[in-house]
């Protein structure tokens, strides 16, 4: 499983995150793993309370050692079945004592095409430019570092 990540043009970019992988399993079983909220949960390690649905709004803890008392909230956006699947949330959202919810949110995208081997799987998350500077930076590094550790989950979920 090689992770490639790319910013536009070959520039630096602060505002998406950008990163591509082929995953070993076909298509019908990466997009259930993305879509089905309890499959999403196991492998990105978050227990989430109900389904995903587009326009509604979806939170769950997080299950990652030293991050138990984050509750994450995601928007769904768009469901394209097996080709797109689209949300919002407040990108690294961890600190219990700040309010997060008058802050934009980033866009977190996952698109799917079938491919020698298996699934191409492409993940972007954009709109860093419109968080509050205090913390835009240590968001994008975290979520860039983040999505990286996410993709191996994933690979291994599907595998």
């Amino acid at each position: 499983m090689a992770v490639k990540t790319e910013a536009p043009d070959d520039t630096v970019s602060t505002d998406r995150i950008e990163k591509q992988v082929v995953l070993r399993a076909p298509r019908t079983r990466v997009w259930r793993a993305l879509t089905n909220a309890a499959e999403f949960g196991t492998w990105f390690r978050v227990n989430l309370e109900g389904a995903f649905a587009e326009g509604r709004p979806i939170r769950g803890r997080m299950a990652i050692p030293g991050y138990e008392h984050v509750t994450l909230e995601m928007l769904v956006e768009r469901i394209d079945p097996e080709r797109y699947f689209s949300y919002r949330w407040h990108p690294y959202a961890i600190d219990p004592k700040q309010d997060y919810s008058a802050e934009p949110t980033t866009l977190v995208e996952f698109k799917l095409e079938e491919t020698e081997g298996g699934t191409a799987l492409t993940i972007v998350e954009s709109g860093f430019d419109r968080i509050p500077l205090t913390r835009r930076a240590e968001a994008f590094r975290m979520n860039d570092n983040g999505w990286t550790g996410q993709i191996k989950h994933l690979a291994r979920y599907v595998a």
